[in-house]
């Protein structure tokens, strides 16, 4: 019951790691609130319609979840908003307009998300924000991994995670003197039935032989979020089985 009598909001609940994070958080005693595009807004069932990608829903959430529960004690940035043509092709063939707008939807909507969350935190005088970066954020592509499948890495994905990462070290660094902490976690590879063939490529990798799976990452968000972690701030928590040390 390491977050018993917490708030917690997970933007993006209803997806794949979305879910494992809210079962997670409810596990351990919080309030789990799912903040997701296809949401309706019932904070009755700790629900709330959320669009990170407009500013205006951000904060009339924000300003929502205060009304009903007095406080934000945890922030989980997890959304996951990307453009039709998301990882349809290679750099060299990839639309600069669309592009621009993924950065715009993904480390904007991230950075508006904190925005608005540090503020209460800060007027708090407490509170915990998780940044949902990648190892794509630290490491180049292994495009290995991919050959013989239709699958894609997007180069806007590593700058996306990549910025994400030093945003969070930023926001730590000038959010600590309000007792208000901030880090990241970066997964690796998370199993989804994704190519047979993509996941044995994947998994010689890796050290641990395997993929992750969504509550392994859980876990460390939810520890990070926790009294236990109170002097941790601007920590990038690297939760990939080995991959990056290789």
């Amino acid at each position: 019951m390491k977050l018993k009598n917490k708030i917690i909001v997970v933007t993006g609940g209803s997806g794949l790691l979305g879910s494992s994070l809210i079962k997670k958080i409810k596990e351990e005693g919080a309030i789990a609130i799912n903040a997701d595009v296809n949401c309706s807004n019932n904070l009755g069932a700790n629900e709330i319609h959320l669009d990170i990608t407009k500013e205006e829903s951000i904060q009339s959430s924000v300003n929502a979840i205060v009304e009903k529960h007095g406080k934000i004690d945890g922030w989980i940035n997890n959304a996951y908003p990307r453009t039709s043509d998301w990882g349809k092709e290679y750099f060299s063939n990839e639309s600069m307009e669309s592009w621009k707008q993924n950065m715009d939807m993904h480390l904007g909507g991230y950075a508006t998300c904190c925005h608005y969350a540090l503020k209460q935190m800060e007027i708090q005088g407490s509170g915990s924000l998780v940044n949902m970066a990648s190892i794509y954020g630290i490491l180049g592509a292994d495009f290995t991994v991919y050959e013989g499948t239709d699958m894609k890495n997007v180069s806007a994905y590593s700058a996306i995670k990549g910025g994400l990462i030093n945003l969070t070290r930023f926001l730590a660094s000038y959010y600590g003197q309000f007792n208000v902490k901030v880090n990241s976690v970066s997964p690796g590879g998370i199993f989804d039935n994704q190519n047979p063939l993509f996941v044995a490529q994947y998994n010689k990798k890796t050290p641990l032989k395997r993929m992750g799976n969504p509550d392994e990452i859980s876990s460390g968000v939810c520890f990070l979020l926790s009294d236990e972690a109170s002097y941790i701030t601007g920590h990038n928590l690297v939760i990939d089985g080995g991959w990056s040390v290789v």
